[in-house]
């Protein structure tokens, strides 16, 4: 993929780096970048003084900055990589064979028994799990320079989008061509996409930094709960202020400047303040969502799971997700999507997503289809024609890791599903913030749990319908229990490759040791040739990951900063 000339690139990233040099920033567009006078003074007054410039920033802060930089090891996206890990311990995705930015070592569980309904079947344990050896093991910054650091790209990826954004918003002032609307535009685009990142950061990392300014040193750590709640602030700030907009003629024209081309098409076309507005709301929710925990381990809702680093979720948690789904995104809304273009993209069509590296021949791609996504569509299920047995098996070198299944070309293929995979420039729309479908089935989950069952299973018929699915609609009298189990298949059926799998997995306790009371149960997965259906894995993973050493080496914590590393493991 070619690079922007205005990207820096070094072997080890941190906030104290971001501080003394500057990352520039270029329009995500095919065809312009900005001018440039003098590349290590990219001053705001010589570079950055019109609308176009603003604009070409603003995008810069979040396309290339935010989802490109760094990213060149394995594929080159974020969308390839850091998500990559988090398809990979969601159980999304296998690993190839080898080592590889240790995508064959972040998804393999401590052990799992093939069979646990057989009294006289044993325990397979995994010579290579993610362990704490593969977290901690890795993370120095040598590592970081070999692409071993599993931990550096999330936070080098949403600190340089969030320092962008704070440059903008602090220059923002001088840029006197814009009307009042129109600054306000960019205000609302630089707030959520700070939101954006600072959701992921805390629902990745055990503790962050908070960041009102550009280019400064801040080493005081918060926990995870903080940073969550900073993406909250900056969310709500941006609903404020498009809340305030009133020439909607001047927002649409800012907006539509501020989304790259090839983005605006499918459900990425523009999205009016109303549809901005639901997309935030439905963000709210995901935060409470996917950072606490919600158990529902071998099909019960009162399983405890110990060592964990986050709390259960309340009545009253269940109640705000209720409030912040139903004003949250609908069916047909536009939403924030990315597509990769022929050339100068963000990402590009066949190395850029997760889904686009695996949409090829089982037998030679880097990332492998696991048996347990397939085994979230119902037999019938249309959306299946996303995969295909015709590649024969491949044998991982865990045996968790062994699948039938590739992903198809979805475009190739003429699909008249929802695509999955393809390495076509612009076939494949991939969601980077959430969706209808996401704010349909959180706001199911929390019905099923508030004993609103009919209510909870309409919505994922309504989900299944929306993409197609073709199969019969689930009795609106089906237990609690049944409602989750589908409500847990139709999120992974669903929410494929959209980066939220993790969260499900930890949420629902399964990614905890089964000595803790977690696990997997009921798994399909193939071991000595022959597939099972009802196997017990114990991932045993880390919740929320050590801060990278890259940072804490050059901006170390300051007293009474929050916990570096996850003291739970």
């Amino acid at each position: 993929m070619k690079r922007s000339k205005y990207s820096i690139q070094t072997g080890s990233y941190s906030l104290y780096i971001l501080a003394v040099a500057v990352i520039m920033l270029v329009s995500s567009s095919c065809t312009k970048q900005l001018d440039v006078k003098d590349p290590n003074d990219p001053t705001f007054a010589g570079n950055v003084n019109s609308e176009a410039g603003i604009a070409a920033y603003a995008k810069g802060s979040v396309y290339w900055n935010g989802f490109n930089y760094g990213d060149g090891w394995l594929g080159d996206s974020y969308f390839s990589l850091p998500w990559g890990y988090r398809e990979l311990m969601g159980d999304v995705i296998g690993g190839g064979q080898g080592s590889n930015n240790q995508t064959t070592t972040m998804g393999v569980p401590d052990s799992f028994v093939a069979d646990p309904s057989n009294a006289a079947a044993t325990t397979f344990t995994n010579t290579s799990p993610q362990a704490l050896g593969i977290i901690r093991g890795f993370n120095d910054p040598a590592s970081t320079a070999n692409g071993n650091n599993a931990l550096y790209y999330e936070w080098t990826n949403m600190y340089a989008m969030i320092n962008g954004c704070n440059t903008a918003l602090e220059n923002l002032g001088s840029i006197s061509t814009l009307s009042a609307d129109k600054a306000k535009t960019v205000q609302a685009w630089c707030y959520w996409w700070k939101g954006y990142a600072y959701a992921q950061l805390g629902s990745m990392y055990y503790a962050g930094l908070i960041q009102d300014k550009s280019a400064t040193i801040n080493n005081k750590y918060v926990d995870h709960n903080a940073i969550i709640a900073e993406s909250n602030k900056q969310l709500n700030l941006a609903l404020t202020t498009l809340s305030s907009i009133s020439n909607q003629g001047d927002y649409a024209t800012m907006l539509t400047e501020l989304i790259p081309t090839q983005n605006q098409v499918g459900l990425g076309k523009t999205p009016s303040t109303a549809q901005f507005i639901k997309s935030i709301n439905t963000m709210l929710a995901r935060n409470i969502v996917v950072n606490k925990l919600a158990p529902f381990v071998n099909g019960s809702t009162s399983a405890s799971i110990a060592k964990a680093s986050i709390p259960a979720m309340t009545a009253a948690d269940w109640a705000a997700v209720t409030t912040y789904a139903n004003a949250g995104i609908q069916q047909g809304d536009y939403v924030f999507t990315g597509r990769s273009s022929a050339g100068n993209s963000f990402f590009s069509a066949n190395a850029g997503t997760v889904a686009s590296i695996a949409a090829s021949s089982n037998q030679n791609t880097t990332y492998k289809v696991s048996e347990r996504l397939v085994a979230n569509f119902g037999t019938g299920d249309a959306r299946l024609a996303n995969f295909s047995t015709a590649d024969g098996t491949f044998y991982g070198d865990a045996n968790t890791n062994t699948t039938r299944y590739s992903l198809v070309d979805g475009a190739t293929a003429g699909l008249t599903v929802p695509v999955l995979g393809s390495r076509q420039a612009g076939k494949l729309e991939i969601y980077i913030g959430p969706t209808y479908e996401e704010n349909a089935l959180m706001l199911a989950e929390a019905k099923i749990r508030n004993s609103d069952v009919a209510g909870g299973v309409a919505l994922i018929n309504a989900v299944r319908a929306y993409q197609k699915a073709g199969v019969a609609a689930l009795a609106t009298t089906i237990s609690a229990t049944a409602a989750l189990t589908e409500l847990t298949k139709e999120r992974g059926a669903a929410l494929a490759f959209r980066g939220l799998s993790w969260f499900d997995a930890r949420r629902w306790g399964w990614s905890y040791s089964t000595a803790n009371g977690g696990g997997r149960y009921g798994a399909t997965l193939i071991y000595n040739k022959v597939v099972y259906t009802n196997a017990k894995i114990n991932y045993n993973f880390m919740d929320y990951w050590d801060v990278p050493t890259d940072e804490t080496g050059k901006n170390a914590p300051a007293t009474g900063s929050a916990a570096v590393k996850n003291p739970n493991w």
